[in-house]
């Protein structure tokens, strides 16, 4: 039987609906559309009635924010639902059957959930099918039918052989390219033809699975066959290319390079350049292919060790294109993969993207295309969801907007990871070792990914994308990082590759010559896949492991106990052929070497154009301008989009994304420690980006050197050193075709990246191109963004916010060449080591490198944080401030120095001065903020709800009968729990014994072993400490449900309650868990406890998005044990991310807890006091309400994230971080 409830957000609290009514009557021009109502239904099959009555107020909804029903009432309303297609990933639904299976410890039920909207108003058809178009994405979802079907189990019709394509070999050419256009293949005629030649020697026809397979393998998003397509001639316009080609040339020859020339060739031989040279020495070269990779020493607590640090950047443009969610989701699992799949722990992410204009009406939209603003925030969305989930800071979020790049959005994801170089085996796989194939099921979601990747579109086709698009399981990856940090694991792995694009045919294709694979054994989502859509499918959060066969239990044993599915699914052969069998059959019998052929020859001739001048002349007066780049898209404020990303999580943020007492001067270089798990070190990564569109457009050239020069400005001006730095590219450009102007776009751009990398003498060790950025006649600018990274000590970080008034401003920069326009390299160089010696005497307290906006944006940002003003020199003129500076170096001294040029001085006045003209820097911050705020909203208007700066001291408090010396803390990790790293870690440090209890739930015998497993652990225990995270991605619809779900069980209940009531132990919770702690009632109320609509509890914030900064907390009560070592008025900074973080309950109750001493902690402004300001008060809190206990202080659950401390973090925030609770918990028991 199935069963139905309908859930609705209480009409205060109905954010979504609000948003949609204000899109459609603002964006979309419905004026008419007067109220919407949104409800998320929920279906269910193979549960009891009981058991589904139960979840429905436990699982479904929470009584104290929603209203569920088993019908709804809508008349005079417009009905339609909304489901994902069959076979994509919903998180909602399956987070829902996992709850439910915590709850009965029995088998998995059925559920399947959609979304009903309910449109009130005089609506026209053409405005009710707008909405449709609006909220329904054809590429991911469907109209859902509103009446209740018999059964959810989908009958599957199940295939058991794949097609053999008959006739293949006596096929003409007008045959081949008919195949090629009906079977939708990225390979060319050519290529069809070249494996019609392989079969023929084969003497036998083909099957769907091979000619599929090879697509995927041969293209150009797996096999860069643009980039090694053979460069017959080039002809050249101008000098300045020519020169650079002939030197690309003469560098070949001293390399003795015979293969042929082309793009690939000359991206990579720089590299090979320098290493003949004596450079790039700590390189980590193997044959495995995962990410850039080097050789570091790290200071772990006072021990050298040495370490690999690995970094990766990605891109998903066509998907996020098509699917922003899945896309941009997909594109941030994807780079954590490659460093992962190197056996490192991912720590740091940034994300650089491009977009057209998202501020145009909705009405503008290309035909065939999602509107921009719906691509850039439900991609923001789906990175942020992603990269939170599975635990990752993200340091820097920049989007860079050009008209080209409504062609197709770039989205680019770079990763930086590090690992003991102990922990990193590297083999050669052998005859017999087995493959595993670790992590997500297969289904079809990202079938054709690779391929779709590598063409151009057209409106029609994009229509036709639905099957490419992949879905996006972070607590899944979340299980794959804790598996890969595991030394015991990691050794027994010979070689590893992740699942990215071609699925099973590439992943575990590329991981030896000879393999035979089972695609019987790849575990499947559902029934009905065949086996040419086992083999390419693009499914998720999955990695092929090889191992020799005496480790295989072993491995899969260390696997289980992260909760983690794992099988073998192939064995290595002798013989040099890929072979696939499925049901008894062979249905992929291919040689490595045709494989490897890639396909066949292509060969092109480039003509590049001459360089265009670039930069122009500045027009206006001193004010304008300012006004004019505080208003551009490319220099305006991104906080509101950079705030959705968790920034703090690892605790090894060294600068906040934005820094001052505002939070406001933007970084320019993401700089984390080394993420050393229970250890400690001052050693840091670095990594910053460069590039600019509107330099590239008029010359690939310049552009792609200055973006090298950019990049690498940024790290020096940040404190590194220019030294061991090292470069990845991302290249995007559009379809090249057969003209050679097109081609001369990636020529120009590549050789203007080989010369910095030659004169600089620092190398590009990896990449990532993508050559399909065109739709219709448009395309993307030509790209080359540049990553630069390196490593260096905590304390030479340099942030770029002003530091005090009457300190000067001068400028460092390198002289440019005449002929080039270029700077020159022994100036730059000299410039580079003038500033880091400059640093390391002391004399320099911020910086900043110019960038897009020249001196003038500079100086603009360094003034926000602090809210300091400026006063230019007089001699400076307008042209001078607002043009390019690029390798020029802005430094903020109290002294003079030597040869440097003083542009000007800090001041307090609140403004920006050039002679006799100013501008407010208030009035230059509403500019500046309020650019993108419709789209990515930072400053949504202060409610002024009532506040109160509570107090309540503390005379005494309880204490243990039983004293402990080193109590035991158990801290459970669910699937989506992220933050039991750094919680153990303070915890040691304070001086307890930590435990993490991995919760297994693969099936209903491993919930009851992780439930006896934890209910015998904490009769030992002193202490529980729940982590943050995202249980089960804070689904279905709301937080903290999973962990509810898992303590409600009776024997948990049990020993909780006698934790507490007769062994006078503590418990905590921290963001997901202070949320879990409250929907279970343990805040307030002192135990576990079925909570109704009268109960506090947390909600989404009201700015409706994820938040991620540094807030100020004061102690409200220390009735606590863990806040006995803080006054009453002490006030600490601590990192939040969250979303859903919004304290509510009654006026009544609120006064209660306050008389009662139970609010322990408080948002607060820089005066001190609570505040319902967004800036301060993050979610909107009631009273600024940020942390409550139970009645008698032994329990506490606070939304701000105390556990993130240690040496040398946030060092462009100043204040106090640690509160000291983990200090008092160990005390409380001495």
């Amino acid at each position: 039987m199935v069963y139905r409830v309908y859930v609705e957000k209480k009409k205060e609290l109905a954010n979504e609906a609000k948003g949609l009514l204000s899109e459609a009557n603002n964006l979309l021009g419905i004026k008419n559309l007067t109220d919407v109502r949104i409800f998320n239904r929920y279906d269910a099959e193979n549960i009891t009635e009981e058991l589904f009555n139960y979840a429905i107020g436990t699982v479904f909804s929470e009584p104290q924010l929603d209203i569920a029903t088993s019908n709804i009432s809508t008349e005079d309303a417009t009905v339609f639902a909304v489901e994902f297609l069959p076979g994509q990933f919903d998180q909602r639904a399956d987070s829902a059957a996992q709850c439910i299976q915590i709850i009965s410890q029995g088998e998995r039920p059925v559920i399947r959930s959609a979304k009903v909207y309910a449109l009130y108003g005089n609506l026209s058809q053409k405005d009710i099918i707008d909405i449709k178009k609006y909220v329904i994405n054809p590429v991911e979802a469907r109209e859902a039918a509103l009446q209740l079907p018999e059964t959810l189990v989908t009958k599957y019709e199940i295939p058991t052989t794949v097609k053999t394509l008959d006739g293949f070999l006596s096929l003409d050419r007008a045959g081949l390219e008919q195949l090629v256009n009906d079977m939708g293949l990225a390979m060319d005629a050519d290529d069809i033809a070249f494996c019609q030649n392989y079969f023929k020697t084969e003497g036998r026809e083909p099957t769907v699975t091979e000619i599929r397979m090879i697509d995927t393998y041969w293209s150009d998003h797996c096999r860069h066959t643009t980039f090694l397509t053979v460069i017959d001639d080039v002809k050249f316009e101008d000098e300045l290319l020519q020169s650079a080609y002939e030197e690309y040339i003469e560098v070949r020859k001293e390399l003795g390079r015979t293969k042929p020339i082309c793009l690939m060739d000359l991206a990579t031989v720089a590299v090979k350049y320098l290493k003949e040279h004596g450079k790039l020495d700590k390189l980590d070269e193997s044959e495995e292919i995962n990410a850039c990779t080097v050789k570091i020493d790290v200071d772990v607590d006072g021990v050298i060790e040495p370490w690999l640090l690995l970094f990766k950047n990605e891109t998903h443009n066509h998907p996020t294109e098509i699917e922003p969610f899945g896309g941009a989701a997909t594109c941030i699992g994807g780079a954590i993969r490659d460093p992962l799949s190197g056996r490192a722990y991912v720590y740091g992410a940034m994300r650089v993207t491009g977009a057209a204009d998202p501020t145009v009406p909705v009405s503008e939209t290309i035909p065939g295309k999602l509107p921009q603003r719906k691509i850039v925030t439900t991609a923001a969305a789906g990175y942020s969801s992603y990269g939170n989930q599975i635990g990752l800071a993200t340091g820097i979020v920049d989007e860079i907007y050009h008209p080209g790049y409504a062609a197709k959005r770039m989205e680019i994801g770079a990763v930086i990871a590090a690992a003991p170089a102990e922990n990193v085996s590297r083999e050669v796989p052998a005859p017999g070792d087995i493959v595993i194939l670790l992590g997500g099921s297969t289904g079809r979601d990202g079938i054709g990914g690779a391929t779709g990747s590598s063409k151009a579109h057209t409106a029609q086709s994009v229509e036709q994308c639905g099957a490419e698009v992949q879905k996006g399981n972070a607590p899944e990856e979340r299980k794959l990082q804790r598996l890969f940090r595991n030394k015991n694991a990691t050794q027994m792995i010979k070689r590893c590759n992740d699942f990215g694009a071609g699925g099973v045919s590439v992943a575990i294709g590329e991981l030896a010559d000879g393999l035979e694979i089972n695609l019987n054994a790849v575990p499947k989502k559902y029934e009905g896949l065949d086996g040419t859509e086992i083999a390419i499918s693009e499914s998720q959060e999955r990695m092929a492991v090889v191992v020799e066969p005496q480790n295989v239990d072993a491995f899969l044993s260390l696997a289980a106990e992260e909760n983690l599915q794992a099988c073998p699914v192939a064995v290595i052969k002798e013989e040099p052929r890929l072979v696939m069998n499925w049901n008894g059959q062979k249905i992929v019998d291919i040689s490595r070497e045709f494989l490897n052929s890639n396909g066949a020859d292509k060969h092109i001739i480039i003509t590049p154009e001459a360089p265009k001048a670039f930069g122009g002349p500045v027009e206006g007066g001193f004010a304008e301008n300012y006004k004019k780049i505080a208003n551009d898209l490319n220099m305006c404020s991104k906080r509101g989009l950079s705030e959705r990303f968790d920034s703090t999580i690892g605790a090894g943020t060294v600068l906040m994304p934005f820094g001052g007492k505002n939070q406001l001067t933007p970084i320019q270089a993401m700089v984390q420690k080394i993420s050393v798990e229970k250890k400690h070190t001052d050693d840091c990564s670095l990594m910053a980006w460069g590039f600019n569109p509107f330099i590239t457009e008029q010359s690939p050239y310049h552009g792609a050197y200055l973006a090298v020069v950019e990049s690498v400005s940024k790290l020096i001006a940040t404190g590194a050193e220019f030294k061991d730095v090292y470069l990845t590219f991302q290249e995007y450009f559009e379809k090249p075709g057969v003209d050679g102007k097109r081609w001369g776009k990636p020529l120009a751009a590549l050789l203007g990246a080989f010369k910095a990398q030659k004169e600089l003498g620092i190398g590009s060790i990896g990449g990532k191109d993508s050559m399909s950025g065109s739709f219709e006649k448009l395309d993307v600018p030509p790209t080359l963004v540049s990553f630069a990274v390196t490593t260096e000590k905590v304390k030479d970080i340099v942030s770029p916010e002003f530091k005090k008034a009457g300190n000067k401003l001068v400028m460092l920069c390198p002289i440019y060449d005449s002929d080039t326009d270029l700077p020159n390299t022994k100036s730059l160089i000299s410039t580079f080591n003038k500033v880091t010696n400059l640093m390391r005497e002391g004399k320099v307290v911020s910086a900043y490198t110019p960038c897009m906006g020249g001196i003038a944006e500079a100086v603009m940002k360094m003034c926000f944080g602090n809210g300091l003003g400026f006063e230019f020199e007089d001699y400076l003129s307008v042209a001078k401030i607002f043009d390019y500076s690029y390798g020029s170096f802005l430094l903020e001294v109290s002294e003079d120095i030597d040869d440097a040029i003083s542009i000007g001085t800090v001041t307090a006045d609140n403004k920006i001065t050039l002679g006799t003209e100013s501008i407010g820097l208030d009035e230059l911050l509403g500019i500046y903020e309020n650019k993108l705020e419709s789209v990515y909203s930072c400053n949504i208007a202060d409610l002024k709800t009532p506040m109160q700066n509570f107090e309540y001291k503390a005379n005494e408090y309880p204490a243990p009968a039983v004293k402990v010396a080193r109590p035991k803390v158990i801290i459970p990790a669910f699937p989506g729990t992220n933050c039991e790293y750094d919680s153990a870690k303070a915890m040691q440090d304070a001086g307890a014994e930590p435990e993490i209890i991995v919760i297994n739930n693969l099936s209903a015998s491993g919930i009851q072993s992780s439930i006896e497993k934890f209910a015998n652990e904490l009769k030992t225990a002193q202490m529980v400490f729940i982590p943050g995270g995202f249980s089960g991605g804070d689904e279905p619809d709301g937080s903290g449900k999973f962990i509810t779900a898992f303590f409600r069980n009776a024997a948990i209940k049990e020993g909780v309650t006698d934790l507490l009531d007769n062994r006078d132990g503590l418990m905590c919770g921290i963001c997901n868990g202070f949320q879990a702690l409250i929907k279970l009632g343990l805040v307030p109320y002192g135990k576990i406890v079925d909570t109704d609509e009268n109960c506090p509890t947390l909600t989404f914030n009201t700015i409706a998005r994820h938040q991620s900064r540094i807030v100020r907390t004061r102690v409200a009560s220390n009735k606590s044990p863990w806040l006995s070592l803080t006054n009453v008025g002490d006030i600490y900074n601590v990192p939040i991310s969250h979303g859903e973080g919004r304290f509510i309950a009654s006026e009544k109750l609120i006064k209660q807890l306050a008389q009662n001493g139970q609010i322990a902690t408080q948002y607060v402004d820089l005066n001190g006091n609570a505040t319902s300001d967004v800036h301060f008060n993050p979610n909107n809190s009631m009273y600024a309400i940020e942390g409550i206990t139970s009645p008698d202080g032994r329990v506490f659950g606070k939304m701000g994230h105390s556990e993130r401390i240690g040496n040398g973090l946030y060092k462009n925030v100043l204040g106090e971080y640690d509160i000291h609770m983990f200090e008092a918990a160990v005390k409380y028991f001495k």
